[in-house]
């Protein structure tokens, strides 16, 4: 049978959870033996997240193929245990940027080029693309932003087109926000019904309305918000608000959102097989069935946002789970660590250093980096977290009280991490950095070794700057070994203390490739040395 393309619309309020419901479709979908991706449509005209403040949206993911995406391809992975790639999503900014190179080169024949059909064209086009290129059952499509605002109109337009020219491959749910008014002590939906009216304002009418809500909404009410929206009753899905995200897709498989999917396309539910959840289910029982914590410190510069560190929070709840925990992190502001309450951090039982980019704040992972390596404290360096335990190492072991990265002390003597001299050459920033999955080899006989149990892995990088060869003989004569290692380049990916219970540093991201049915086995160590503690 061809593609199907589910489009996910939000309206009401933004942050509703567009991304875990597509998410939780796709999970539901494939748990029936479907093939299926997720696709993200978002509607700022930066061509990518990779430029913006993790404080403006959160965590800049990054794919296998070294795109720099939304955060929401993160949930896509963890819940479909699938990569995404470049393909998985679109910006704005992208889609005006094709079109104006494709009018430079003169593509368009001198024709007026104007929103409708040319971008409209254009977003079809990645949309179709990722369907016939893939070989899905399902392409979920999710839109960014709230129904009515200007900046997602050119979107809901293509959607328009594209219910008109696929008919029945194609579906469209609508997400909402039922709230709850305690003076009245009544659920109101006249928030979702100017909602689905401004979606039929501009030419779409959902199948599907999923409520989000933090109280049970009646049947009564759900028949009142399917016959003032013009949907069938079985149609009016709730999303109650669910202790972890991961309960959702059980509760949205309760409630039928696939079958009235299935049906709604095309399918018959009761011909296809039957959801097999339980693995899903099992891994749900250990996160919220442990009665014990463990008790994580995440020293970062972004702490203050939540979804700034969004893989990484995810990586350490699967690792807990699977380790029989439950996690309690403790986010710490890097710039407000100082010699005077550095030793906080002797009540956690792990310490995970957390990347970003530029110097404020690094003064301060590099006092709980040493404070966890001469207190034997587990310590997990991500990214710059890693370049921060090199540099550590080399100011208060070596001696070099000057040690830095020339990211941040450009004069620096002893530049423990810098550029790479064909990096040097790059002006484009963006140009010059690491992203995506690069293979490293792991020393024999090493913790990561032992950790992975294999000889060469593949993980997903988004850096500019390096561990400075010149300095890996004195680091290892020292005890800090380069125990992974790029095999084309040789550049450093892994550094490990040897008498240490856990001090790993990687340059790369492996939070990025943790799943919710393969948790991350760095993680999974790490929490089980920070038990043992």
């Amino acid at each position: 049978m061809e593609t199907r393309y589910i489009f996910v619309t939000g309206g009401v309020s933004s942050s509703l959870g567009k991304g875990i419901i597509a998410a939780s479709l796709g999970k539901l979908l494939q748990s029936r033996g479907f093939r299926v991706t997720i696709q993200k449509l978002d509607p700022y005209i930066n061509v990518d997240p990779g430029t913006l403040n993790p404080y403006e949206h959160g965590e800049c993911y990054v794919t296998v193929d070294g795109h720099e995406a939304d955060l929401d391809l993160g949930h896509y992975e963890r819940f479909l245990d699938v990569e995404t790639h470049k393909v998985n999503s679109i910006t704005t900014g992208r889609i005006y940027q094709s079109v104006i190179e494709k009018e430079r080169r003169g593509d368009y024949l001198g024709k007026t080029v104007q929103i409708i059909p040319h971008i409209t064209d254009e977003i079809k086009h990645h949309i179709l693309s990722l369907g016939q290129t893939g070989n899905f059952d399902f392409v979920i499509i999710e839109i960014g932003g709230t129904v009515g605002d200007m900046e997602s109109l050119p979107f809901i337009e293509s959607v328009r087109q594209l219910r008109w020219e696929m008919g029945r491959n194609c579906c469209c749910i609508h997400l909402t926000y039922v709230p709850y008014l305690a003076a009245a002590k009544e659920l109101k939906t006249k928030p979702t019904q100017h909602s689905v009216k401004d979606l039929l304002q501009e030419g779409v009418q959902p199948d599907i309305i999923v409520l989000r809500t933090e109280r049970e909404i009646p049947l009564e009410m759900r028949r009142k918000v399917a016959l003032f929206c013009n949907v069938e009753e079985d149609a009016v899905i709730q999303s109650l608000d669910a202790p972890t995200i991961y309960r959702v897709p059980l509760n949205m498989l309760a409630e039928g959102l696939d079958a009235v999917v299935l049906r709604k396309t095309g399918y018959d539910p009761a011909s296809v097989s039957k959801p097999d959840m339980d693995s899903w289910a099992n891994f749900l029982n250990q996160l919220e069935g442990a009665e014990e914590y463990v008790k994580i410190a995440l020293v970062g510069k972004y702490v203050q946002l939540q979804d700034a560190y969004k893989s990484i929070r995810e990586a350490l709840s699967h690792a807990a789970a699977y380790n029989n925990r439950k996690l309690q992190l403790v986010s710490i502001l890097s710039d407000d660590i100082h010699e005077k309450n550095v030793d906080q951090l002797s009540a956690y039982q792990g310490i995970v250093i957390a990347p970003g980019f530029g110097s404020r704040g690094v003064e301060g992972k590099l006092l709980a980096i040493r404070f966890a390596r001469e207190n034997k404290i587990p310590c997990f360096g991500i990214c710059m977290g890693m370049q921060c335990m090199a540099i550590e190492f080399a100011r208060n072991v070596l001696g070099y009280s000057d040690a830095n990265s020339t990211e941040f002390d450009e004069h620096t003597e002893h530049n423990i991490i810098d550029l790479m001299e064909d990096q040097k050459r790059t002006i484009n920033k963006g140009g010059s950095m690491r992203l995506g999955a690069y293979p490293c080899r792991l020393l024999p006989n090493s913790r990561v070794q032992a950790i992975y149990r294999c000889d060469e892995i593949k993980e997903r990088h988004r850096h500019r700057y390096e561990l400075n060869h010149a300095y890996q003989t004195e680091l290892e004569r020292n005890g800090l070994h380069c125990s992974g290692v790029n095999p084309d380049s040789g550049l450093t990916e892994i550094i490990e203390l040897e008498g240490h219970p856990w001090f790993i540093g990687t340059q790369f991201h492996p939070e990025y490739s943790s799943t919710v049915l393969h948790p991350h086995p760095l993680f999974l160590d790490f929490i089980r040395k920070a038990i043992e503690r």
